[in-house]
């Protein structure tokens, strides 16, 4: 028989309601949501008191590098999976520009058993497309794969797609949903021939050389191939107010066409690069308090589908420099969901909003088979969270293996307690179980 139990009397939050309530698991699986004081109808073999806890749905992240294979001075499948768990995410997809990078199907399944040996969490890998590999996107599981990424522009780890030609096969020919790292690589080029044999410049300059034009003119190409194509096209990482606007005039007109924001470019301005330097460097580049504001607009108004993190460690030495020298991409896995709670403390958002963006949005948009949800009969993907007096991080608790984050600087109001990955309670206390193995997901779509 399997193993019952009852997480009791939380607040829970989900599809847009919080209530009091108490949820059943019964081995991997969601068994019963109970509304306010209703006992369940078997009796339970553990008992979980979460008087004063609120229960979500586990995070999914859509968007992260764990930089394995190939660079693991800096970060592992196993140290990242780790940090996700103690942040509340329950699944994660991983990103192609490792070394080598994912775009054959032979590496895609190498790092897909690499990681059913060594992740935390559930997982998924994204295919890497390049100019050259078009053919192979034909032989792509569907099933398992979340999506063929795009580098639109050049970005760590380079794989830039800048041949029109092979944008177009690419948005057509794909199975599967289409990602998309968007930045007009010519005008980034283009700001930077003034500079040419510079060896660096300012941090504030980042955002200067990867402008809102960078982003704009590229992010609008990717809509108008999907358009087009007919793609299935999710848009990562778009930072800036003249992407919102867009989005909000194509609302509820393209539903095959979705939109991330991280974590990062909620979080900072270009005012932070005073305090940080280049610790809050990526690309997309983090701007100006206008494009934040408008980040977050986007987020209140239900213009942005997912909210993911971009998750990308470097060795503190990697981020030492300016906009030249330090390289691009900050870990922030482990405190993305309490950073965001805290942001909707201060009424950016609606704690809602939050979980529909983190964990609904991520299940709907990728097709995932039963997760996101707090369901019946949906895999008991679980994150047990405490509001708190303010507070900011304790770096001895970080886990990610470059030892550091930026948002560190960062005031929070929730902790992550506990968090269950399929049934199984993998962090509680501070503490990893560092035996449990997530499952890979599954997904159910057919686009074209």
């Amino acid at each position: 028989m399997e193993k019952r139990t009852l997480i009791k009397d939380a607040y829970i939050i989900n599809e847009g309601k919080r209530f009091k309530g108490s949820v059943v698991i019964e081995g991997t699986i969601i068994k019963e949501v109970l509304l306010g004081g209703i006992l369940p109808k078997k009796e339970c073999d553990e008992v979980i008191d979460a008087k004063g806890f609120t229960l979500i749905p586990g995070v999914i992240d859509d968007h992260v590098h764990f930089r394995d294979p190939g660079l693991t001075n800096k970060a592992t499948i196993r140290t990242e999976s780790m940090a996700a768990a103690a942040g509340g995410v329950t699944s994660v997809m991983d990103m192609p520009n490792t070394k080598p990078q994912t775009i054959t199907i032979e590496e895609w399944e190498k790092k897909m058993q690499h990681f059913a040996e060594d992740c935390s969490v559930n997982f998924s890998c994204y295919f890497g497309a390049t100019n050259d590999n078009i053919d192979d996107l034909s032989k792509i599981d569907i099933k398992r794969t979340c999506g063929v990424k795009v580098f639109m522009g050049a970005s760590t780890g380079n794989m830039l797609v800048d041949d029109n030609h092979s944008l177009q096969r690419i948005f057509s020919e794909s199975p599967i949903l289409v990602a998309t790292h968007c930045e007009d690589q010519q005008l980034i080029n283009l700001h930077m021939a003034p500079y040419k044999g510079e060896y660096d410049l300012p941090i504030q300059m980042h955002s200067e050389i990867r402008n809102e034009l960078v982003c704009y003119n590229s992010s609008s190409n990717a809509i108008k191939l999907a358009k087009k194509c007919g793609t299935r096209l999710h848009l990562l990482h778009l930072t800036t107010e003249m992407e919102m606007q867009m989005l909000d005039s194509m609302q509820h007109k393209f539903p095959k066409i979705t939109a991330e924001v991280c974590v990062p470019h909620l979080l900072f301005s270009e005012l932070d690069y005073i305090a940080q330097g280049a610790r809050i460097k990526c690309n997309p580049a983090v701007k100006s308090s206008k494009h934040r504001a408008a980040l977050r607009h986007a987020v209140k108004a239900n213009i942005i589908d997912v909210i993911a993190t971009d998750h990308a460690p470097h060795l503190v030495e990697e981020k030492e420099g300016g906009s030249i020298q330090a390289l691009s991409g900050i870990p922030s896995i482990q405190f993305s969901l309490v950073s965001m709670l805290s942001l909707a403390d201060k009424g950016n958002f609606t704690l809602q909003q939050v979980i529909k963006m983190m964990c609904h949005n991520p299940a709907k948009c990728f097709d995932i088979e039963n997760r996101g949800f707090i369901r019946p009969g949906y895999a008991a993907d679980l994150v047990l969270v405490k509001h708190t007096k303010p507070y900011q991080l304790d770096k001895a608790d970080i886990l990610s293996l470059c030892g550091w984050t930026p948002l560190d600087h960062t005031r929070l109001t929730w902790k992550v307690s506990k968090t269950f990955v399929n049934g199984n309670l993998i962090y509680d206390k501070k503490i990893v179980n560092a035996d449990y193995r997530g499952e890979a997901l599954l997904f159910n779509r057919e686009y074209k």
